[in-house]
């Protein structure tokens, strides 16, 4: 296809995430704004250090304190970029790159259909499907991974493409790997596509035995051909992979003393996901683990399977688009490229079921499929035209039936991409509570807070946003939890929305002026405000 029909792709690809662009004024949920915030500090020279925090994972113990021990630093950093092109510390500005991201997957995703089928309308209709992406249209170009995930994992199976075409080519392996670095960079569980990158080796690697009765020559032929093998494939992914992530592991040896960050290990313990914000840390560990029993650890993981598996429904297949990927699977089933993302889903599925359920369930696993949607939306098209193609054979059908389901799968994914937009940025809201942030923040100046005070409360970064001030998490546990927190972390106020009030702490909204640790202030948007005597 020519580079004019790609440059309107991409024009075309900038349209529908910047007119959303219009309704979401702040980053909308505690991801995004985690990397808004993280950009923040980045644009304006502070380094990955975080005056606030958002769980305890880490082990942390004052602030500021050492950003992104949990999540990754990427949508951090190009968010910094877009207010350093801007000029400004704004979410206008941070979302700048993921908007322009976000235009960029559509040419990609064309390009991807095209090197797959050679047909210029199968490429068309692949990128029109990444336009009108259904679940993921909000999200696009929010200050998150979604669009980074799809640009790199759209990249990655291009270059697949290529190597499938000539295994030879040492700079599409190197490509391979620096895609995978960028992955990883964007969240912890792009690693896994370094090891997707190391199956792939193995299953092109084909080793040809020495013809010689030899035993000893066959050994030596043998280990010649892995070797040239590793130098030409091995070797360059993972010259690419530590190209990118080299300076983020050499941060954390650092830092922590170790290549990972620490937040992410406990997350394997966690019994439900509230307690992603338990303090102190340590109370999860194996033994806490094994304590809950093993009926509740596989009821758990029954749940999330069933939430996962309605994800890929409706996130990563579409819904109406979900039963001609399937189709367009099992027409292609033998090419490496299908085989290589059905295996990465496969295993994303299982990790974000069975090792992480809470994270998994909670957004992870839609999150991390992300990377695998151009090649879905590549499949559905073909899939459609697998069957169409197949009910042709059996006299049912014409070139007029395909222009027509095409026209109508298209129309529906139109409908359903505006209507999950509506549900998510209108109908629900877009934001959780942290627009009142501002008026609590008035609220607490009048009643005395100093500048240097904290506060707790339900998204820390999204207060840090909103009021510039430091603060931290609502922990998981009682009161006497808050108050320990409060001690650590020198905080004086607690803000508790509807939300945050879990059973454990209920009764501060029930009766909040008879706990004589906390003095309630007052109401602001049926927010409640406290001061913590410590």
């Amino acid at each position: 296809m020519s580079r004019k029909t790609y440059l309107l792709l991409f024009l075309a690809g900038l349209i529908l995430p910047s007119f959303f662009a219009f309704f979401q004024p702040t980053p909308g949920y505690l991801d995004s704004a985690y990397y808004f915030a993280g950009g923040i500090q980045l644009a304006e020279g502070r380094g990955f250090t975080e005056p606030y925090l958002w769980n305890y994972l880490d082990g942390t113990t004052s602030l500021p304190h050492p950003s992104h021990t949990y999540w990754m630093p990427l949508a951090s950093i190009l968010s910094a970029f877009g207010m350093w092109v801007a000029g400004q510390s704004t979410y206008a500005a941070a979302r700048i790159p993921f908007i322009v991201i976000a235009a960029l997957v559509v040419p990609v995703t064309a390009a991807l259909g095209y090197a797959f089928s050679k047909k210029r309308d199968i490429a068309l209709l692949a990128a029109v499907f990444s336009i009108f992406s259904v679940y993921n249209s909000p999200f696009v170009g929010v200050t998150d991974n979604f669009s980074p995930f799809m640009l790199f994992g759209g990249l990655y199976f291009l270059a697949a493409s290529k190597l499938i075409e000539d295994s030879s080519q040492r700079k599409y392996w190197f490509a391979l790997g620096a895609l995978s670095g960028l992955l990883a960079l964007s969240r912890s569980d792009g690693l896994l596509w370094l090891g997707m990158t190391l199956l792939f080796i193995l299953y092109r690697f084909t080793p040809h035995t020495s013809l010689s009765a030899n035993h000893a020559l066959r050994i030596a032929h043998y280990v010649s051909r892995i070797t040239h093998h590793a130098s030409r494939t091995f070797l360059p992914v993972f010259l690419g992979f530590l190209l990118i992530m080299s300076p983020w592991y050499a941060r954390n040896l650092f830092t922590f003393g170790t290549f990972m960050a620490p937040g992410g290990s406990r997350a394997l313990w966690l019994e439900n996901y509230d307690q992603t914000f338990i303090y102190p840390s340590d109370a999860l560990s194996l033994e806490s683990f094994l304590a809950y029993g093993w009926e509740n650890i596989l009821k758990d993981r029954l749940w999330a399977l069933g939430i996962n598996l309605q994800s890929g429904f409706a996130a990563h297949g579409g819904i109406i688009l979900f039963p001609f990927i399937v189709a367009g699977i099992l027409y292609h089933r033998r090419d490496e490229r299908v085989k290589l993302a059905v295996m990465a889903w496969l295993i994303l599925f299982f990790v974000m079921s069975f090792i992480f359920p809470f994270a998994g369930a909670r957004g992870a696993f839609f999150h991390a499929g992300a990377a695998l949607q151009p090649m879905w939306w590549l499949l559905a098209p073909l899939g459609l035209d697998g069957i169409l193609l197949s009910l042709r054979k059996r006299n049912w059908g014409s070139d007029q039936t395909k222009v027509l389901f095409r026209s109508v799968l298209v129309m529906i994914a139109v409908i359903l991409t505006f209507y999950v937009a509506y549900l998510r940025m209108f109908a629900l809201g877009w934001g959780e509570g942290e627009a009142e942030y501002p008026a609590v923040e008035q609220f607490l100046l009048e009643n005395g807070i100093e500048q240097g005070d904290v506060v707790i409360v339900r998204n820390a970064p999204g207060y840090y946003i909103a009021a510039r001030r430091s603060a931290i998490s609502i922990p998981y546990g009682g009161t006497d939890t808050i108050l320990a927190v409060a001690e650590q972390f020198d905080a004086d106020y607690l803000v508790l929305e509807p939300q945050a009030a879990l059973p454990q702490i209920k009764n501060l909204r029930d009766a909040p002026e008879q706990n004589s640790d906390f003095i309630f202030l007052g109401e602001v948007n049926d927010t409640y405000v406290f001061r913590i005597i410590r």
